[in-house]
């Protein structure tokens, strides 16, 4: 499995595009904003000659979903999330004008991800790991033959997701973080919403909120 990573917008979120020698890939949080970032999006897509054939959220906040209808329209994907996302995305226009951003609202599926469920691409799956306490229906994709982890604002290298916002709750997190991510090997590289690649164990040692 490859990872291709392209941060995109002012947030500075991190879209990522995972493919295999398939040439089938998932994009996931596609965060692209400006004409420009989705067309940067778009030509990775075309001159690697990759087929979408899943759009995921990691969850449900504005900065991580600002190109999923343009996204979604482009490849005839409907985004998949977690149920609890479901009010981040209907109130996702609302949520653009606070932030400077003018949002189109897409269609979701009628199929929501739950815990443990299985999204398989090419030679890969993901496992989905239900992880709240930044936002309601916060979701990690975790491909345990490479030990690929993509944590959203679950966790960064050296810190962990704001609290303070809707649906956000420390204890929630520092419990989603120590008993689901924490227990995964040392040897996990984790891709975050934000920021670089860390792994598993260099947060055990080194994370000052775990």
């Amino acid at each position: 499995m490859k990872i291709k990573t392209l941060s995109f917008n002012a947030f500075q979120v991190n879209t990522y595009i995972l493919f295999d020698d398939t040439n089938e890939c998932v994009i996931i949080d596609p965060a692209c904003y400006e004409p420009q970032e989705e067309e940067e999006l778009f030509r990775f897509i075309e001159e690697k000659e990759l087929l979408p054939v899943a759009l995921l959220l990691t969850h449900g906040h504005v900065d991580h979903i600002l190109g999923c209808k343009a996204v979604a329209t482009k490849y005839a994907l409907k985004p998949l999330m977690h149920h609890d996302a479901l009010p981040f995305i209907e109130k996702s226009q609302e949520q653009g004008m606070m932030f400077g951003f003018s949002v189109e609202k897409p269609d979701i599926s009628d199929e929501f991800l739950t815990e443990g469920d299985t999204i398989k691409f090419g030679h890969q799956t993901l496992q989905t790991i239900l992880a709240p306490g930044h936002a309601d229906g916060s979701l990690c994709f975790y491909n345990e033959p490479q030990k690929v982890l993509v944590s959203g604002d679950v966790l960064f290298q050296g810190s962990i997701g704001r609290t303070d916002l809707p649906t956000g709750d420390y204890n929630t997190l520092i419990s989603a973080i120590t008993d689901k991510l924490m227990v995964l090997p040392d040897d996990v590289k984790v891709f975050p919403g934000h920021g670089p690649s860390t792994t598993i164990g260099f947060e055990k040692e080194n994370n000052p909120f775990l």
